[in-house]
């Protein structure tokens, strides 16, 4: 189990980096692109790029990550003596709370209100200032807990034996 451990914890590590420099890069350069461009194409853009997230490589390390971390942390809790525990809590509560729940409570019902719009009206304009502005306050959010879920699972990896 030791060894099982250490690999799991050392692929939540990576799989959260992944995650929070994907975050990371849309915050700082595509949300930033769209929102110097006119609103029908901003929106237009974001419904074609929400579209296309929804892919099997993305979705291996949205939900994976989440599962790993989540059974780490179920292990964790049974064994809190064992070195880097208390880290693997952290990192868990970091991605399951901090990434996949702000996606679930809030970019999520952003991205389908904004699917059903159509680009060219005026109400896709008043909300594309809204969304843009809100989207991108949490985006930063899980960027942050995602990347430090990495650096608390790799704390926990450096504490295993």
């Amino acid at each position: 189990m030791g060894q099982a451990m250490s690999w799991a914890v050392l692929l939540a590590a990576i799989g959260s980096g992944l995650l929070g420099g994907f975050f990371f890069a849309f915050s700082n350069t595509v949300m930033a692109g769209l929102g110097r461009i006119d609103a029908p194409s901003g929106v237009a853009a974001m419904q074609a790029i929400n579209v296309v997230v929804q892919n099997p490589l993305f979705f291996l390390a949205f939900f994976g990550v989440p599962l790993i971390s989540a059974i780490l942390a179920a292990t964790a809790l049974f064994g809190t003596a064992q070195p880097g525990a208390l880290w693997i809590l952290c990192g868990a509560v970091l991605i399951v709370a901090g990434m996949f729940g702000v996606t679930v409570a809030a970019n999520v019902p952003m991205n389908e209100a904004l699917a059903g719009m159509d680009p060219a009206s005026p109400a896709a304009a008043d909300y594309w200032t809204v969304y843009l502005d809100r989207w991108t306050m949490w985006n930063h959010v899980r960027t942050v807990a995602c990347l430090a879920a990495a650096l608390a699972f790799t704390l926990a990896y450096r504490a295993m034996p």
